[in-house]
């Protein structure tokens, strides 16, 4: 038997997928070009804004009749509804089998599901969210955990993951602050790549989103329009994504729900095509968020049919229309037939698609969607690194007089509506917030300590009681009483306070879950107010999705400890932090404000965005990006290199000395930023350009040397263009935005130079023993 071309292996991609199209009717293709989302629930809120009226719930003769034209992606097939994952991964081959069968070519759809902070499934391992992967200032360590989630998804049979968010925080008010990584685009595009590295490895295409503009929207409301100016755009938002594109390899984007300047992210064919295509060299494939295109016609009123919405969702570049079929199916199919859209449009996006099966061998003969091997999706490997990573990621904001760590038998009261709820430790994306909500009674399916429990394992010997004293919303103060009483019985009070994570209002953190200002939800902030009233010392732990406003009780706490859902292990993880196992090492990824008003604020600000006479408010953080503190010390010494005058074109290093002089391990983060003294626009005062996270020994020292190259500088001009200036720059060492420890001048010499696209997007850093 004669194999065809589109079958052979031994051919390049390209004229394989070439001749399958030349084989296949317009519905064929079409066809290739939406998700189906089976078994997704019609009524109430559902898992995805309007899903309840987007949605269609096919029944089974339709579903037979659908699939013989072929299907390009299956959605969600176990983060809809708690699936044991043996069985779902099952469920699945069979469906891809009756896919592949129905069709003439047997070609089954690829499979897509949420993993922003681990496999988005009943009994998958929950790990801290991505804004805890930014406190962590780990980029290896975030590739590891997103190799494992990418293993466990293929092991199941699943080839895409809609992540990560590459989103930078512009105002901490939006819900989705928890699902980024933080505020500098530096550190969002060095964390997000190695997330990608990750998934990639495992043979999973890695989905960056929201592409772009989101987390811009103004008032912080989710889907709000965006009214960025093109440096803000260029020099912030993308940034991230252009670095996970060429450094990390990503094979898809999400284009974002937002318009930017009164046109949709997507139907933007300068943002889908000439910027990330012709630019930056991305050959993937673009995919809707759920409803995206739809929502042209319905929320944007840019198109005034499905037809019309999926014409401009293709020419602008957009190859899959996700969740479920809308203005891909037939309304494309008529237009195409009546001259309206032109067939070019199809095959361009057919042909992506294509390629990008034929990538993931879905188009070889000898493709089997059977799982090879036993399904265990929250295995022990995979919680000793959700451990290692909570740990890493929690932020001792201040400890004044020493009261951290905590005397192993001492009377502790631990109050607070987040301190016995496992669900605290988890964000809007993990499965029991985000599904499990709709089925009252499943268990969680995973192991999830709470913080009062990991606390009375992690000290034995104290006497530990308990009093929640109020509810994260609710307004009522009844429990207070109790709360007031156990505290003033103990040697120290642990507050624990934060967010309940949630979609579309049902939580104060997530999808949907803005904030109208930063103050602590609910009366959290009087239960503190009570709690320190006591003259009883206050160690206040924050698991929360957002930074809150925290100026009210400066001076007035013993302790502050921030944690960022932290995850399955992050009950363990902070108790290890306040007893002393574990000394903390993260460092905050987002300013954290002094007043809950006066925002948004973040620290990427020029001059006027600063504190100063020309206005009666301060926006000046309490505790500012980067900021961290540990329970041993460490020295900065000899620092070298730096000051020069180089080319526009030019590179430098600049190496400083870390000893830890304390009597304990701990970790330090040297941070490198930049101050532009003077330029064409106005610059941030200082931006992050680089960081090392450095783990010493008692005694231990480290030489860390940062490459600099002038590419670093580079920023967008009036008229456009990415440049680097002639003049004088500072780089400044430091433990934080605000807590400089040395400053080196450089001055660029020679004529400015446009910074095109081979640019150096990263400071290479090197670090060695010192003898």
């Amino acid at each position: 038997m004669t194999t065809a071309p589109w079958r052979d292996p031994a051919l390049p991609a390209a004229a394989r997928v070439d001749d399958l199209l030349s084989r296949m009717t317009l519905e064929e293709k079409t066809a290739q070009l939406y998700g189906v989302w089976v078994g997704a629930a019609t009524d109430g809120d559902g898992v995805a804004p309007h899903q309840h009226d987007m949605s269609v719930d096919h029944s089974d003769e339709e579903w037979a009749e659908l699939i013989t034209r072929g299907l390009g992606q299956l959605t969600r097939s176990f983060g809809t509804a708690p699936v044991d994952p043996a069985l779902g991964a099952r469920a699945l081959a069979r469906a891809q089998r009756r896919i592949a069968e129905a069709g003439r070519f047997g070609i089954p759809a690829v499979a897509h599901e949420e993993c922003l902070a681990g496999f988005t499934a009943w009994r998958a391992t929950a790990y801290p969210v991505p804004l805890a992967w930014g406190a962590a200032w780990d980029p290896p360590l975030v590739e590891e955990m997103a190799r494992r989630i990418g293993e466990d998804l293929r092991s199941v049979g699943v080839h895409q993951g809609l992540a990560p968010v590459l989103d930078v925080v512009r105002d901490p008010r939006w819900g989705r602050v928890e699902e980024t990584i933080g505020e500098d685009p530096y550190l969002v595009g060095t964390i997000g790549t190695a997330y990608v590295r990750g998934l990639e490895s495992a043979g999973v295409v890695a989905t960056l989103k929201h592409f772009a503009g989101y987390a811009s929207s103004a008032g912080a409301r989710n889907l709000a329009p965006v009214r960025a100016g093109i440096r803000e755009f260029t020099d912030v938002t993308l940034p991230p994504f252009e670095m996970a594109v060429r450094e990390g390899g990503a094979r898809s984007v999400m284009a974002a729900y937002n318009e930017t300047d009164g046109v949709p992210a997507s139907a933007d064919p300068e943002l889908l095509t000439r910027l990330l295509r012709e630019e930056w060299g991305f050959t993937g494939t673009v995919v809707a968020d759920y409803f995206g295109i739809a929502f042209l016609q319905t929320l944007h009123r840019v198109a005034g049919t499905p037809a019309e919405a999926a014409h401009a969702a293709l020419a602008a570049g957009i190859d899959v229309e996700l969740p479920t079929v809308r203005c891909y199916g037939q309304p494309l199919l008529d237009a195409v037939r009546a001259g309206r859209v032109p067939e070019e449009l199809v095959d361009r996006a057919a042909r992506r698609v294509l390629l990008q099966k034929c990538e993931l061998g879905l188009l070889d003969e000898d493709w089997t969607p059977e799982p090879t091997g036993p399904v265990a999706l929250d295995s022990t490997g995979n919680r000793i690194l959700a451990r290692r990573l909570a740990e890493e990621s929690v932020v001792l904001l201040d400890n004044p007089d020493g009261l951290l760590p905590l005397a192993p038998d001492t009377r502790i009261a631990v109050v607070g509506p987040r301190a016995a709820d496992a669900l605290a430790m988890l964000g809007c994306y993990s499965f029991p917030s985000h599904v499990l909500t709709h089925h009252p009674g499943v268990p969680a399916g995973i192991e999830i300590p709470t913080l009062l429990d990991a606390l009375r394992t992690e000290l034995p010997d104290a006497k530990v009681t308990f009093a929640q004293g109020c509810d994260v919303t609710d307004p009522d103060t009844a429990g207070f009483e109790e709360a007031i009483a156990r505290t003033a019985e103990a040697d120290v009070c642990v507050a624990v306070l934060g967010d309940r994570a949630g979609l579309f209002g049902r939580g104060t953190s997530g999808e949907g879950c803005d904030a109208s200002d930063l103050g602590l939800p609910g009366v959290q902030g009087e239960l503190l107010d009570a709690l320190v009233a006591t003259g009883v010392p206050v160690v206040l732990v924050l698991l929360t999705g957002r930074p809150y406003a925290l100026g009210r009780w400066q001076g007035r706490l013993g302790a502050v400890v921030q944690a960022f859902f932290p995850g399955e292990e992050g009950g363990p993880a902070v108790a290890g932090v306040l007893s002393g196992r574990v000394n903390p090492s993260g460092r905050l990824p987002v300013s954290v404000p002094r007043e809950p008003g006066g925002q948004p604020w973040t620290y990427l600000q020029p001059p006027l965005g600063l504190a100063g006479e020309v206005s009666n408010l301060d926006p000046t953080p309490l505790y500012a990006f980067g900021h961290g503190r540990s329970y041993t010390a460490f020295a900065w010494e000899d620092v070298t290199g730096g000051a020069a005058r180089i080319g526009t074109d030019g590179a430098c290093d600049l190496s400083v000395t870390i000893r830890n002089t304390g009597d304990r391990e701990g970790a330090e983060v040297v941070q490198l930023y930049l101050h532009d003294p003077v330029a064409s626009v106005t610059r941030p005062d200082v931006r992050l350009v680089g960081y090392q996270r450095v783990a010493l020994s008692p005694g231990e020292a480290a030489r860390v040397t940062f490459r600099f190259h002038t590419d670093l500088s580079a920023f967008t001009d009036r008229s456009g263009r990415r440049v680097v200036e002639p003049g004088a720059l500072e780089l400044r060492l430091a433990a934080s935005s605000t807590d400089v420890r040395h400053t080196t001048r450089l001055t660029l010499t020679g004529p400015v130079r446009v910074a095109g696209t081979d640019r150096r997007l990263r400071c290479e850093t090197e670090v060695s023993g010192v003898g």
